[in-house]
C-alpha cells in the first residue's frame, strides 16, 4: 500500500492487528528536514493510544525541538554500546527488542551503516531481523539513499550518497508513505534553522539544497512512491502463470562506473516489468586474474554483489566470444530484453565498428530473435 498521508494510520493498523509477519510501513522523503521522524513519532503516539504496545527501537532527533518533544511519552529501548577505535558510539539494541518482543518498533535512518563488529552491516538488515521475527516496523528514509537511484543522485548533486538502501528492501514494505514538502517550505525550515545548526546552514544552501536539487529530488520522490503503487496494483492483478514472462539479460564488463549504472537502470527496468533479472559478466582470456589488476577485479566482485542485492541472478562464464556467449544465453532463456552500456563521446562510427557491444547487437539482431536491446549511456 502506498500513501501520501495521515489516512493511511488507520490502514497500517488494521493491517498489523491481522497480520502473522511483521508488517513494515517506510515514511520517504526528498531531503532531511521534511518531517519523516516527526511523522513516524506522530504514529506511534496514535498507535500507543489504540493500545498497540509500540516502541522505539532508534530515533535521531538531531536536536529538532519539535521531533524532541514528539519523543516525550514513548517507551524507548535504550540504545546499545558499542566501542570502535577507542570511541563509545551507540547503535540499536536488536537483541533488547527481540527479548521485549513489542508489536510495534520505530526505527529511523534505515540507510544507516552500523558499527564494525555489529551482527549485521546496515540496519535495513536488523530491521529485515525484526520483521521475521513478527515485530512490526515503521522506518524512514531519504530518496538519495535508494540503490538504484545513487548515481542519478550523484549526477543532480555532485554528492555521492554512501549509504544506500537495496531497492528490494523498499519492496518489502506493505505501505510506502511521501512526506512531501514544497520546497519554499524546506527552505524556510533550513534557514530557521530547524534541520541543522545556524553555522551549517549556508554550507547546507551551497551544495545539497540547492533550489534546482531539491526540485529534481522532489520530483524523484514522488515519482518512485507512485511508481510503488503501480507495482503494488500490477502484482495484485498478475496471475502465476503470467509472472516473469519478461526475461531481462544485463551485460556487463570490468568497467567499474560503466556496469554500476548499467546494474542500476537495468534493476528498475526489471521491477518496472516485473521480470526475471540475469546479469551476465563473460571472462575472456585477457580478463583473467593475472591479467587484471587488483582493484579492477575488487570492483567487478563489488558490481556482481551490487547486482544480487538488486534482484538479478549473476551468471559468470568463461568464453573467448563475447557477443556469441551472449547470443546463446538470449537463446537458452528466451530473454525478450538485452541491457548493454556504451560510452558517450564523438567517434560514434569508429565505435560501433570496433566495440563488443556493437558486435552483440549485430548477432542479436542478425539472429531475427524478438529481443529488445536497451543502451545505457555511461
Amino acid at each position: 500500500m502506498v500513501s501520501g498521508g495521515k489516512s493511511a494510520d488507520g490502514k497500517f493498523l488494521e493491517l498489523i492487528r491481522h497480520a502473522r509477519r511483521g508488517k513494515f510501513k517506510i515514511y520517504i522523503g526528498l531531503a532531511a528536514g521534511v518531517g519523516k521522524t516527526y511523522r513516524m513519532l506522530q504514529e506511534a503516539h496514535a498507535l500507543l493510544a489504540q493500545g498497540v504496545d509500540v516502541v522505539v527501537g532508534y530515533v535521531e532527533t538531531h536536536n529538532r525541538k519539535e521531533t524532541v518533544q514528539q519523543l516525550e511519552g514513548l517507551p524507548v529501548i535504550p540504545r546499545k554500546a558499542v566501542f570502535y577505535k577507542g570511541r563509545s558510539l551507540e547503535e540499536m539494541d536488536v537483541p533488547a527488542i527481540l527479548q521485549r518482543r513489542p508489536e510495534m518498533v520505530v526505527v529511523d535512518e534505515l540507510a544507516h551503516t552500523n558499527v564494525p563488529g555489529s551482527a549485521h552491516e546496515k540496519r535495513w538488515q536488523d530491521v529485515v531481523q525484526l520483521l521475521e521475527a513478527g515485530i512490526h516496523v515503521i522506518s524512514a528514509v531519504n530518496i538519495q539513499h535508494l540503490e538504484s537511484l545513487n548515481q542519478q543522485v550523484e549526477k543532480i548533486t555532485g554528492v555521492e550518497v554512501t549509504e544506500r538502501v537495496p531497492d528490494s528492501v523498499l519492496r518489502l514494505a506493505d505501505e510506502v508513505v511521501n512526506i512531501d514538502l514544497t520546497i519554499p517550505e524546506l527552505l524556510e525550515r533550513l534557514q530557521a534553522g530547524k534541520i541543522y545548526d545556524p553555522a551549517k546552514v549556508e554550507a547546507a544552501l551551497r551544495n545539497f539544497f540547492q533550489q534546482d536539487h531539491l526540485l529534481q529530488l522532489r520530483e524523484l520522490a514522488l515519482r518512485e512512491v507512485a511508481n510503488q503503487l503501480e507495482r503494488q496494483i500490477d502484482t495484485a492483478h498478475i496471475t502465476p502463470d503470467r509472472r516473469h514472462t519478461e526475461k531481462l539479460l544485463t551485460c556487463i564488463g570490468t568497467n567499474a562506473k560503466g556496469a554500476r549504472e548499467i546494474i542500476r537502470k537495468s534493476a528498475r527496468l526489471a521491477d518496472r516489468y516485473h521480470a526475471e533479472w540475469y546479469l551476465l559478466y563473460v571472462q575472456t582470456s585477457r580478463e583473467t586474474s593475472l591479467n587484471i589488476n587488483l582493484a579492477t577485479q575488487r570492483h567487478l566482485l563489488n558490481n556482481l554483489q551490487l547486482a544480487t542485492e538488486l534482484g538479478a541472478q549473476v551468471l559468470k562464464v568463461k568464453a573467448e566470444d563475447v557477443a556469441e556467449e551472449v547470443l546463446r544465453e538470449v537463446n537458452e532463456r528466451q530473454i525478450t530484453l538485452v541491457t548493454l552500456g556504451i560510452t558517450t563521446g564523438s567517434f560514434w562510427q569508429r565505435w560501433w565498428r570496433k566495440s563488443i557491444t556493437g558486435e552483440i547487437i549485430s548477432r542479436i539482431t542478425a539472429a531475427n530473435t524478438e529481443t529488445d536491446i536497451y543502451l545505457v549511456n555511461y
